[in-house]
């Protein structure tokens, strides 16, 4: 891609303001148009097309004469007119209406976009815009392409393109570009600067449809004018007036809004309308064009992007908001140490270094009060989580709790009591409750959200009934309040749907109105309860497993672990993982609010009951009634919804690494806010782990370099070697090699390797990598 020309900052310097005063000094150079034309040739301004860049020129030939460098010829005054001052051409008479347009966008027959390239077409263009479009037909600025929107009723509107805005703060943080970048390539940016859909044109989705046609058309065109191809369109949206719907449908990316400020704004008044800015990128590799990294700006991400055993913690935890950039960089270095050796006490990671040791506490013991809090130690790893999911159309966000038993820590204050059994021993912890985002194909791609809960035992002197105390004053909140994050979320990504995956604790009416109410993100629950409905045979259960089966489905079941009988908790026995054939039933029922909620309406849910027909011997046969908001339709409908309800098990995986790999419960220090600050890191470290482990298994063709550094390879090379093995050029071969470190033996028979395995091995790795390392500084 070929830089823009930066004519501003050539002719500032010293040396081009003494040439332009000696072409000044030029009685053949006496007015400012044939200045501008010896000045691009002197500097060599031309643009794609081979032609002087005289506009661009002029600007900055102004700019400077304003700041006191040289004096301009005087302006050529034609009588009556003032400079700036233009008067488009336009039609006689106003445009007849459009008429019979069809209510709907895809019943338009001949619809076209026609490009302006004639005086007639200008004529009418100009027309519709003075007429009928708020900013008028312009003058628009710099390179410009017009359309009109014909069809067999008349013409329905209009589009023009032109120079997009000098700056935006959001739109260039999106992109991830600095000062010198922006100014270099901001012509690969197009504004959209004109849209215009006539006032009395009703057709349903004909905006979003255009809009469509435009991006496809518009990139040749402007090639074909300009002589190179854009890579975004940009445009502004006056919410205040416009919802911006249709852009969102024709997959044009919300950025952030502007701040007010016109191009001619210098002295930062900020007197227009706060718009919405949106984006459509015309190549997907549009960063890569620019000369950026691809994970550079707020773009989507690939899951494993970015993630290699250099950088990844400085792109998971750098800039984290707690209040000191000191204390910032630290949390990125000790995720890096905790993440070689997740199992261990930090005192035990740090090897003797006594001052990384009191670094690492003083950043954990900081005052209750201060920003280092769990929420923004997770901050800039939920804005790459979000990237992550950018890049899906589909996200599963499984909600689930997990019990951290701390009843070792005696002197630790502000721990829950969690359980009590009959002879009054306690259990004393915290309540983690978090979201986790997984792609369709089982990829986790980060923790959304999580809270680390010490829940109020329950008050003696309580006489109000479950019934009549608020939803917000019960345990089971949370579970609304991790979805209304969910909701908030949506808006972010309008091209990503968002299901909340939860098991069955979350089965109880006020989640489900919660939904009914905001119902951009979909609910896929399993059932607790066993509900009386309208119909024979009056409950639930019965009902679905009486419906007419809709198909059969092999599902992979996960193992589960034996548990012991504790407390309040029934004992479990092991499972062994299989594949079940499910036999699946559909039906739409109504939830019928309890007594309490008499005043509320039924709410309308899909059903999917899986049962597995032939279970092995002696062992339960799975039973799944999965309660949906998704329209179940079909039995392929039924079949995703078991396929994604099954990838609930990611998040329990990620339990067992949290308290098994990063042996979160081992965790000692003084009070629940400064267990939770510990917490945090791990949290994200944990995440790593089974993402590593997972990619080796279903994305194993993916290059090496993704997940791993320079040093690491080298290291997994030279193990290879010794071991007569391949060396690692793919994921899989590479996570396998790891995993070979922490004692897997690979044969045959047995399955692909675990997350134990997988941290066990990391540890030794890390620790040949330190020697790799060393041993090369010497």
């Amino acid at each position: 891609m070929e830089k823009q020309n930066q004519i501003k900052r050539t002719l500032a310097l010293p040396a081009s303001i003494e040439t332009i005063r000696d072409l000044l000094e030029n009685k053949e150079l006496n007015n400012r148009t044939r200045l501008a034309g010896r000045v691009c040739e002197e500097f060599k301004f031309y643009d794609t097309r081979g032609q002087v860049q005289i506009s661009g020129c002029l600007k900055a030939l102004r700019e400077l004469e304003a700041a006191g460098h040289f004096s301009l010829p005087a302006l050529s005054m034609q009588s009556g007119h003032k400079p700036g001052q233009k008067s488009p051409r336009r039609l006689p008479s106003p445009l007849p209406p459009p008429v019979g347009v069809p209510a709907q966008a895809g019943d338009v027959e001949d619809l076209k976009l026609v490009l302006v390239d004639t005086d007639e077409g200008l004529l009418i263009w100009n027309e519709l815009m003075i007429s009928e479009h708020p900013l008028g037909a312009g003058p628009l600025v710099g390179r410009q392409l017009r359309y009109l929107i014909s069809s067999q009723y008349g013409w329905l509107g209009g589009f023009g393109f032109a120079a997009p805005a000098l700056q935006l703060a959001d739109r260039d943080a999106w992109i991830g570009w600095e000062r010198d970048q922006r100014q270099s390539y901001l012509q690969v940016i197009v504004g959209m600067s004109r849209f215009l859909i006539r006032p009395s044109v009703e057709c349903t989705n004909l905006a979003s449809k255009v809009l469509s046609m435009s991006m496809e058309i518009v990139a040749d065109d402007f090639e074909k004018k300009y002589h190179y191809r854009p890579l975004l369109i940009e445009s502004f949206v006056d919410t205040s007036h416009y919802s911006g719907a249709c852009y969102k449908a024709a997959n044009w990316i919300e950025v952030g809004k502007t701040k007010g400020r016109g191009r001619q704004d210098r002295l930062s008044e900020s007197r227009l309308s706060v718009k919405a800015i949106y984006l459509y990128p015309l190549e997907k590799d549009f960063r890569k064009q620019m000369g950026l990294s691809s994970h550079a700006g707020l773009g989507s991400l690939e899951p494993g992007d970015g993630l290699d055993g250099e950088y990844w913690a400085e792109h998971e935890f750098g800039g984290a908001p707690l209040g000191d950039n000191r204390l910032s960089k630290r949390l990125v270095s000790v995720a890096v140490a905790k993440a070689e050796e997740p199992g261990r006490a930090f005192s035990g990671i740090a090897k003797g270094d006594w001052p990384a040791v009191k670094a690492y506490y003083r950043m954990i013991d900081q005052p209750e009060t201060s920003e280092v809090t769990l929420s923004n130690i997770m901050t800039p790893h939920r804005v790459r989580t979000v990237r992550r999911m950018m890049g899906q159309k589909t996200v599963l966000c499984v909600q689930d709790g997990s019990e951290l038993n701390y009843t070792n820590l005696d002197k630790c204050t502000d721990l829950a009591v969690l359980k009590a059994n009959q002879t009054g021993a306690q259990m004393r912890g915290l309540t983690l409750h978090s979201t986790l985002a997984v792609a369709p194909n089982g990829l986790p791609l980060g923790v959304l959200k999580a809270q680390c809960l010490a829940p109020a035992a329950k008050n003696p002197d309580e006489k109000r009934i479950p019934s009549a105390i608020p939803i917000e004053e019960k345990k089971t909140f949370v579970w609304i309040e991790h979805h209304r994050d969910l909701v908030e979320l949506a808006g972010e990504l309008p091209h990503t749907r968002l299901i909340d995956v939860c098991d069955r604790e979350a089965d109880f009416f006020e989640l489900f109105d919660e939904q009914r109410q905001h119902s951009c993100v979909d609910l896929l629950i399993r059932a607790q309860y066993n509900r009386s409905i309208s119909k024979e045979p009056y409950k639930l259960f019965a009902a679905a497993r009486e419906a007419p089966e809709q198909s059969r489905i092999l599902l992979p079941i996960m193992r589960q672990s034996a548990r012991p009988k504790k407390s309040k908790q029934k004992k479990r026995p092991a499972r062994v993982g299989r594949v079940a054939e499910m036999v699946i039933h559909t039906m739409q029922v109504q939830l019928k609010p309890p007594e309490y909620y008499a005043d509320k309406p039924p709410i309308d849910i899909y059903v999917v009951h899986a049962v597995e027909e032939n279970p092995p011997t002696d062992t339960k046969a799975i039973e799944w009634f999965l309660l949906t908001t998704i329209k179940v339709s079909s039995a392929a409908d039924a079949e995703q919804c078991l396929r994604w309800y099954a990838l609930r098990w990611r998040i329990e995986d990620w339990h067992r690494v949290l308290k098994s790999g990063c042996r979160i419960e081992d965790l000692a220090h003084e009070s629940a806010e400064r267990l939770r600050r510990a917490i945090g890191i791990n949290l994200v470290i944990a995440w790593r782990i089974m993402l590593m482990t997972l990619m080796g298994r279903e994305t194993p063709e993916l290059p090496a370099e993704l997940l791993f550094s320079d040093i690491e390879l080298r290291v997994l090379q030279a193990f290879a070697k010794k071991k007569g093995l391949n060396p690692p050029s793919m994921v899989g071969e590479a996570v396998l090699l790891v995993a070979k470190l922490g004692g897997y033996l690979g044969r045959n028979s047995d399955p692909p390797p675990g997350h134990q395995l997988l941290w066990q091995g990391y540890a030794k790795f890390q620790i040949m990598c330190l020697g790799f390392a060393l041993l090369e500084g010497d």
